[in-house]
């Protein structure tokens, strides 16, 4: 008991550390923006905040996830020595420092969408629509049920990518409670939309995935990249992590499945599928009008290069 009672103490103050940290790194952003005189170089300007918050919400990404790991590793010790207690405070330690990362992140995200919306506001004029998003990389990844996927065979489809991991508790929410992917993709399968998932998890077995499946009765196949080089190709930094390709191979949107992680919104805000939003626009021959947004969960879990 003893033992696990100073981790606890420990991991407390790494956690107060944590949040320190973080508090410091985003203070000198938020001051240097305030001194600003208006801005005469509003492309160059906008591009590197952009880039100062993007490397912000990474670090903070990567602090976060190293915490919670050495959390759930005292956490097992603690259950192992039966101390129950310990254990508990553990765990609402945990949910605690998650609901504090999501929050931080919602923080970023949105100054960094305020700073572009400032840039258009002050550039004075409204730009001539220009094609939406990258050409799609193209792949081909066996399905862990030995179904061979190749994305350029439904080109004349849209194609909706999810990242995945089973064991990740982002992932598990919204398939164990709120069933956001398979209904979506149960929505959409009639009006010439396919989705699959991609499972880049180095540790990850075809068991476990078959098992996943079987047990949320995916109506989409869930491809083998454990080898990590279609994530690492797009770009997937989080499961879940959701990106659609319209039907020219082009990648629409990038981003989160929706702003509520967990099923809440963190500034109490109206609740936005923006996985359902995009594809609603595009079956109806829309543009997607939020192409870009920041996906939250646990990181993938990409083999060492």
């Amino acid at each position: 008991m003893r033992r696990t009672s100073i981790a606890l103490l420990l991991v407390a103050a790494m956690a107060s550390m944590a949040v320190a940290k973080e508090a410091d790194k985003t203070r000198p952003a938020k001051r240097e923006r305030a001194s600003r005189p208006a801005v005469t170089r509003r492309g160059a300007e906008a591009e590197q905040l952009a880039q100062r918050l993007q490397k912000q919400m990474e670090d903070l990404r990567a602090a976060h996830e190293n915490l919670i790991t050495n959390l759930r590793t005292i956490q097992a010790t603690a259950a192992k020595e039966k101390a129950t207690e310990t254990a508990g405070q553990i765990d609402g330690l945990i949910a605690r420092q998650q609901q504090g990362f999501l929050l931080k992140m919602q923080q970023l995200e949105q100054q960094r969408q305020q700073a572009q919306k400032a840039f258009r506001e002050r550039a004075g004029s409204i730009e001539t629509p220009k094609p939406q998003g990258r050409t799609a990389a193209d792949f081909e990844l066996k399905s862990f049920e030995g179904r061979t996927i190749k994305l350029s065979n439904y080109r004349g489809t849209t194609v909706v990518l999810e990242w995945l991991n089973t064991d990740c508790p982002f992932v598990q929410y919204h398939y164990e409670k709120a069933s956001t992917m398979t209904e979506l993709a149960k929505k959409y399968k009639d009006k010439n939309v396919v989705w699959f998932a991609v499972n880049s998890t180095n540790p990850t077995t075809p068991e476990a995935n078959r098992e996943f499946a079987k047990k949320y009765k995916l109506p989409y196949p869930i491809l083998d990249d454990r080898s990590g080089t279609v994530g690492r190709l797009y770009g997937a930094i989080t499961t879940p992590h959701l990106f659609i390709v319209n039907k020219d191979g082009v990648v629409v949107y990038d981003g989160a499945i929706d702003n509520a992680p967990n099923g809440k919104t963190l500034d109490g805000g109206d609740k936005v599928n923006y996985v359902d939003k995009a594809l609603a626009e595009l079956t109806s021959g829309q543009p997607v009008s939020i192409p870009k947004t920041q996906s939250y969960g646990c990181s993938v879990k990409y083999p060492a290069q």
